[in-house]
């Protein structure tokens, strides 16, 4: 869940027909030389390059000429002139309002709806040329006679003979002010024999000439017609690269596909451009997919089995693959390849290389290929390529995949996979893999070993927790269920199962997964030790601070014999975090002889994480300064090799320092943005929700507070993150006891106080221990409440853990407060207040001098009490914890002292109207979108989804979506939005 007073600017797509861009040069050239009469232009590109959309847009400008335009349909059998008959009856209507000479009679034939006007019929001739020749003449004097000046041909590579004859003879009959002709063609369809060939090859001299052959767009034509079919607002780079590289730049293909991603919901508005949510694969249009096959089909079989081959290979060619593929000799596949190139559907490079000009047109050839037949195909493929040196190992893994030949599948998926490796394409190498163990049967040994680097290249990801991960996750559980896999295999493939599910958050199922995996991992003591060391990681677990311990121990036990430098670094470095994790005061003296660089990037990147991992561990202590130190250091790292999932952890601790610290400036914007970019990571995401549910407690937004920080404790106690449920169920009770309601906020503490009871690890309780004090004070059992911070101070013996100690000495106050001993309470929260300062925390700081300030009011010190708390109203005003100073200005007025008068200027609230968040999720609601389709337009959780929904439900005082949609329209929430 997100803050809902952050706006955000998701919206849905509403597509348009793209503006005239990227022709202005070629408009410009058709003007100028129709402006020149008599003038033949011809327009020349491969179908959906935009040849009709620049005549519409010379016809649509105001112009005083009348044009005749002809559309040849793409018919099998062309009906003789069709295409002029069609456009004489769309220029001249019903009947002809001109007069014409008795050679019009000629056309009767051709016009019977207008016989009755037409001259009386001509006798028959009986040479046909003769009978051909009388009836162009007739065209040509009506053409005259309606004053036509343009005649315009579409499409004529789809003319019959005797409509291009007609135009043969309109040029040659061309005059100083006579008629001017436009034709637009397919060159790649134009047959050898094609009277086109004449028109475009045989002009006659003194007429204003002009070829625009139009070629697909450039990127930033791309990105510019895009941009006009979405409200004219720019689409990101990846976004224009990726539909730039699939459609090559063809409009039509463009603008379908853009339609096809619309009705998919699968673009939305992020950061002031439009982006898609997933880039991986694009659906070929129906336009498109329909245009390439009709192209395809009229090729000659060999050239359609070539077409077939180079679908199937995906990528540039050399004739002899793409022969083998085919199954062709050189020479008819060399034959067959000419005549694909000279249709416009395959280019070639200066290597004699051969592939799809675009992207869509191979796939949509490659999906017509029946699935009985894409086996051979795949497997022919595989065979052509494995003659290359040196072998391309990904494809032939994946040739050999599509034509179900195990054996060398699996030999090439493993080669693939480790090259990938290599080069530090982990997400490659786990995709092979992965693809390998879910669809072969493989022998048991070499499932295990294959489960096993599939397990190792998941770790280097350095992706968030996506699908690929979730595929592995499941793949090395189905893989352990294997018969016949040994113990020491089994380990090999819990140890890094364990890690993955740590990245994932499921803390409980991954300790399980270590545990199985030490108990055989004597053959690799760095492995070995290393799950060791996540075994010594307190976040989860039954297990007290002491057995966590006796697994670092052991951990060190093994490092101290491994001789590789950056092995221990690693291992060291994780054990200071995990004994910060542990409340060990050992950890410091392990922290101080931490690097801070490395020589490698891996080494980088390790001692980045280490430092992170620190820096978290300080501030669940409360040493500040020690972690802005280590959290810089991982921030210097990070960013100078540019490892992004890293920045994120790495900023969240800070944001988290932030707040501790009192620099809340920005914050909220920044939860969101770490939400947003953390969403796949469930445990760092719900860190981000953490952090926004404290500012909309202290901003006094109560009912959004409590729904994230109970979204926060369930999800971490559903994860088995037993650290995360404290502070989560610490902030409900006192929500809960600001109520009233101190048996409620007792219940809430329970659990995790029994948890840092049973593990022992009491720096985790700052938050928890004050709040659970004070719900069994209000509860009436000051005995436990006494007991219980008895417990606290003997956890935190021997610890310069500062938060926890001021923790400390709140829950005396509270104590003090209890019994009735004002001079003894304000004594102690002014002891509280000054150690929360000296951290610093000074919302903490602040909130002890308001409960002094009261025991000053109380002990009868009125006049230095109100004084107190005026000063923490105005101090909590200008910090941002509004909710707070609007609580101690109540007090204040129940004490008879004056409120401060203090600027509220800043962002505005909304009241009971809707804000900019809640009227997209109504809108989408509006639309018939459901909670998961709109989550996924909005790029939100359903969490936030469902909250702004009940939000806006509840501003509008109705209890169904029905009755929000009903409700939405008649009070014209869109009315703004529509008028605008």
């Amino acid at each position: 869940m997100l803050d809902p007073s952050i706006e955000d600017d998701g919206a849905t797509p509403f597509v348009s027909t793209p503006r005239f861009v990227g022709r202005d040069r070629e408009l410009a050239a058709l003007r100028g030389a129709l402006d020149r009469p008599p003038a033949i232009v011809l327009v020349e590109g491969e179908a959906g390059i935009g040849k009709s959309r620049l005549l519409r847009e010379w016809l649509a400008a105001p112009d005083d000429r009348t044009a005749l335009v002809s559309v040849c349909p793409p018919l099998r059998e062309s009906l003789t002139l069709g295409p002029i008959v069609d456009a004489f009856l769309g220029v001249a209507g019903p009947v002809p309002r001109v007069r014409l000479t008795e050679l019009a009679g000629a056309l009767r034939p051709l016009f019977p709806e207008w016989s009755s006007q037409l001259p009386p019929a001509l006798p028959p001739l009986d040479d046909a040329k003769a009978a051909r020749h009388r009836l162009f003449r007739a065209l040509d004097e009506l053409l005259r006679a309606l004053r036509v000046e343009v005649l315009v041909l579409e499409d004529a590579h789809w003319a019959d003979e005797v409509t291009l004859e007609f135009l043969l003879f309109v040029i040659s009959r061309q005059q100083s002010d006579g008629l001017s002709v436009v034709i637009s063609y397919r060159p790649e369809e134009v047959d050898d024999g094609s009277l086109l060939l004449r028109l475009t090859s045989r002009l006659p001299a003194g007429v204003t000439q002009l070829r625009i052959a139009l070629a697909p767009m450039r990127p930033d034509g791309t990105a510019a017609l895009v941009s006009s079919m979405l409200d004219g607002n720019p689409i990101s780079q990846e976004f224009t690269t990726f539909l730039h590289d699939r459609t090559g730049g063809v409009p039509l293909a463009l603008e379908e596909s853009v339609r096809l991603m619309c009705d998919r919901a699968d673009l939305v508005f992020r950061d002031g451009q439009w982006v898609r949510l997933k880039l991986r694969e694009l659906q070929v249009p129906p336009t498109v997919r329909d245009s390439t096959r009709e192209r395809v089909g009229r090729l000659s079989p060999a050239a359609q089995q070539v077409l077939r081959a180079a679908a199937t290979l995906a990528e540039r060619s050399p004739v002899e693959t793409i022969a083998m593929t085919a199954g062709l000799s050189p020479a008819v596949c060399r034959g067959a390849i000419a005549e694909a190139a000279g249709a416009g559907v395959l280019d070639g490079d200066d290597r004699g290389r051969w592939r799809f000009r675009h992207v869509l047109a191979a796939t949509a050839v490659y999906e017509a290929i029946p699935l009985t037949d894409r086996r051979h195909f795949h497997l022919l493929a595989g065979r052509a390529l494995e003659a290359r040196q040196p072998p391309p190992v990904a494809r032939l893994a994946h040739h050999f995949r599509e034509a179900r030949e195990t054996q060398s599948w699996a030999r090439y998926a493993e080669q693939g996979a480790e090259l990938a490796m290599a080069s530090g394409d982990h997400t490659k190498a786990v995709d092979l893999l992965v693809d390998l163990l879910s669809w072969t049967v493989l022998p048991p040994v070499d499932r295990a070993r294959v489960a096993r680097i599939a397990g190792v290249a998941a770790l280097g990801r350095r992706e968030p927790v996506d699908e690929v991960y979730h595929r592995v996750i499941r793949t090395l559980r189905a893989v352990l269920e294997t018969p016949g896999l040994s113990a020491r295999e089994q380990a090999e493939i819990r140890n890094p199962l364990g890690r993955l599910l740590i990245t994932g958050g499921e803390a409980q199922a991954a300790l399980s997964e270590l545990e199985q995996a030490v108990a055989n991992l004597d053959h690799d003591p760095v492995e070995a030790a290393r799950a060791m060391t996540y075994l010594g990681w307190a976040y989860a677990g039954p297990w007290p601070a002491s057995t966590h311990r006796r697994w670092l121990d052991r951990a060190a036990e093994l490092t101290a014999a491994i001789d590789s430098p950056a092995q221990r670094l690693n291992l060291a470095g994780n054990r200071a975090a995990a004994l910060l994790m542990l409340g060990e005061e050992e950890a410091w003296e392990v922290v101080a002889g931490l690097p801070a660089d490395g020589a490698t990037t891996a080494e980088r990147l390790d001692v980045a994480r280490i430092h992170v991992n620190v820096g978290t561990g300080a501030l669940i202590w409360g040493r500040y300064a020690d972690a802005e130190q280590h959290l810089a250091v991982a921030m210097r790292l990070a960013e100078a090799e540019q490892a992004s999932r890293l920045r994120h952890n790495v900023r969240l601790e800070q944001a988290n320092l932030a707040w501790h610290t009192g620099r809340w400036d920005g914050l909220a914007e920044t939860s969101a943005a770490l939400a947003d970019a953390d969403r796949d990571r469930p445990a760092h995401y719900l860190g981000s929700i953490r952090l926004a549910a404290r500012l909309a407690a202290v901003a006094g937004r109560r009912r959004v507070a409590e729904e994230q920080f109970r979204l926060v404790l369930e999800e971490s106690a559903r994860l088995g993150a037993a650290d995360d449920t404290v502070e989560a169920a610490a902030a409900l009770a006192r929500l809960w006891l600001a109520d009233g309601n101190g048996r409620r906020a007792v219940r809430i503490t329970n659990e995790p106080i029994e948890t840092v009871r049973r593990k022992g690890i009491w720096v985790w309780a700052t938050d928890l221990v004050p709040a659970r004090v004070e719900a069994l004070l209000a509860a009436g059992d000051a005995t436990a409440a006494a007991r219980l911070t008895d417990q606290f101070a003997r956890g935190l013996r021997g610890r310069t853990a500062p938060a926890p100690r001021a923790a400390l000495a709140v829950c005396r106050a509270l104590l003090f407060e209890a019994a009735g001993d004002h001079s003894r309470s304000a004594a102690a929260f002014d002891r509280a207040a000054r150690a929360w300062s000296a951290l610093p925390r000074p919302y903490d700081a602040m909130r002890a001098r308001e409960r002094q300030a009261e025991a000053l009011i109380a002990l009868g010190r009125s006049g230095p009490g109100r004084e107190l708390l005026a000063g923490q109203y105005e101090q909590l005003f200008r910090l941002g914890a509004r909710g707070d100073a609007d609580r101690v200005a109540q007090r204040l007025r129940e004490h008879g002292a004056e409120v401060p008068r203090l600027w509220r200027g800043g962002r505005r609230g909304y009241g009971d109207q809707l804000s900019p968040r809640e009227l997209d999720v109504v809108q989408l609601v509006v639309a018939g979108k459901t909670n998961r389709q709109i989550s996924r337009i909005l790029a939100k959780s359903p969490a936030t989804v469902d909250q702004q929904l009940r939000a806006a439900m509840r501003k509008l005082k109705v209890s169904s979506r029905t009755a929000l949609a009903v409700k939405a329209v008649e009070a014209g929430v869109f009315a703004d939005e529509d008028a605008s």
